[in-house]
């Protein structure tokens, strides 16, 4: 036979105030086992006892009001609940892990951030307006991904390797940033007019540009490229493409070296 509690009694024996008794009912999480008509009294039998300390449990995880009543909307016993748990525990667990990724990745961006930040405002390179020679140069036109230079540059050196009188370089002929399809063209300044198959050699103009030496990674480029196309609006300069890149210290074929030290020369070029 199962006993009977007043709201009062139900009170000592789950911890759970009248009071909060009364908010369970209004929420419908926690309903009466019976009601007297007459007084309005609440009345709970042995039944309720095991959903309130569901409920205690889930609200000392601090589990929303919406939230237990999702919950026990799908539990029909104790059983279920602690299954359903089980569940959340291991939702929490691999969130944790997740977040700890999160976290190390947040680590490395404000890592690499600082230390960009640091290399440009310690350098002694400053934006110059300067000259350039026509050059003959070798190249190989590319249209893929920027980290594909690394390969194309490889290839073009094996081909024209002895001829080569001067720092790699790449020109950009796009106005824009392209993930997927830009278009560059890999080139080597060469001595003197050869024929490779594969390899365009050809005269590259001289002319005026707007030029900065960037010290550090090549993803970090973007900082001496802002700090450039600032002097071109403030200028009111118009730059005419290809862009240009050299590379004046980078990785070699063997060493890689480190890529804090490495110094490219952005060039833009300028119109008459």
């Amino acid at each position: 036979m199962k006993s009977s509690y007043s709201i009062g009694e139900f009170s000592h024996v789950t911890g759970l105030s009248i009071k909060t008794l009364r908010f369970y009912h209004e929420k419908g999480i926690l309903i009466p086992s019976s009601i007297d008509e007459a007084t309005g009294y609440r009345f709970y039998d042995d039944s309720k006892i095991e959903k309130a300390r569901v409920i205690r449990w889930l609200r000392a995880m601090e589990f929303s009001i919406e939230d237990i009543a999702a919950v026990l909307g799908e539990c029909s016993d104790e059983a279920d609940i602690l299954n359903y748990l089980e569940r959340q525990k291991d939702f929490l667990q691999q969130r944790i892990r997740e977040d700890r990724d999160v976290v190390r990745s947040l680590n490395e961006i404000i890592s690499k951030e600082t230390a960009a930040r640091q290399l440009l405002e310690g350098s002694s390179f400053a934006v110059e307006e300067k000259t350039f020679e026509p050059t003959l140069i070798a190249g190989i036109r590319m249209k893929g991904k920027y980290k594909d230079c690394g390969d194309g540059f490889a290839r073009l050196g094996k081909a024209v390797g002895r001829h080569i009188c001067g720092k790699p370089l790449c020109l950009y002929y796009d106005g824009e940033y392209r993930e997927e399809d830009a278009e560059f063209e890999l080139c080597f300044p060469i001595r003197k007019e050869i024929a490779v198959n594969g390899i365009s050699i050809h005269k590259l103009p001289g002319g005026r540009c707007l030029s900065l030496v960037h010290r550090g990674p090549y993803e970090q480029l973007g900082r001496s490229y802002a700090k450039v196309l600032q002097q071109v609006t403030e200028r009111k300069l118009k730059i005419i493409l290809p862009t240009r890149e050299v590379y004046l210290k980078g990785p070699g074929m063997i060493f890689k070296g480190n890529p804090k030290n490495y110094l490219t020369e952005i060039q833009l070029p300028l119109a008459s």
